[in-house]
């Protein structure tokens, strides 16, 4: 049974400098394209939500700290990120803790102040350490049983882009985010 909230508790989202997403499952369906060119060159293509790469650059506007993690590796989820501009840790074999550890130890944060979003059993290790474990809505039951937030929309289907506004909502920006990026682009 899930003991996540509609809303993240003030107090957690305030402590956060560091959002951790996974990738397959979160920032897209869990659907992975694979075929080959006529050379047999493998090739590989995943759908990511533009709205949810707006959330994770909003979060960035607003002075955190974005990463993705990955339990596979993909030269597509290495495109998505550099078009976002966040860090890219992918690791074979879901092997994450390593790479949160060297991510926590390089910018000096504790796990307390890290959100992670998560969809399958890849992300439960580093879930249960997180400060704020969170879980899209088609998570597995196990990463829904540690969430204390949970989105009501599907991985690749807007739900980092919930969990972005719920987060900045918590802490107080969601409003002075959208407003600067509309300033900036206004042309005022």
């Amino acid at each position: 049974m899930s003991r996540a909230s509609a809303e993240i508790p003030q107090a957690v989202a305030q402590r956060i400098k560091l959002v951790i997403f996974d990738v397959d499952g979160v920032l897209t369906d869990a659907g992975v394209y694979v075929g080959a060119t006529a050379s047999g060159e493998a090739v590989e293509l995943k759908r990511f939500d533009i709205q949810d790469g707006v959330g994770m650059k909003m979060l960035r506007w607003s002075g955190l700290a974005v990463a993705i993690v990955s339990g596979r590796v993909s030269q597509a989820t290495e495109v998505r990120a550099r078009e976002l501009g966040v860090e890219c840790f992918q690791e074979q074999d879901a092997r994450k803790i390593p790479a949160i550890e060297s991510l926590l130890a390089r910018h000096g944060f504790a796990w307390s102040e890290v959100a992670m979003l998560g969809d399958d059993i890849p992300d439960l290790a580093a879930l249960r350490r997180v400060g704020l474990p969170a879980a899209v809505a088609n998570a597995t039951s196990p990463v829904r049983e540690v969430a204390i937030w949970e989105s009501t929309k599907r991985g690749g289907h807007g739900a980092v882009r919930e969990f972005c506004d719920a987060l900045l909502l918590a802490r107080g920006r969601l409003a002075d985010v959208v407003e600067r990026y509309v300033s900036e682009r206004s042309g005022s």
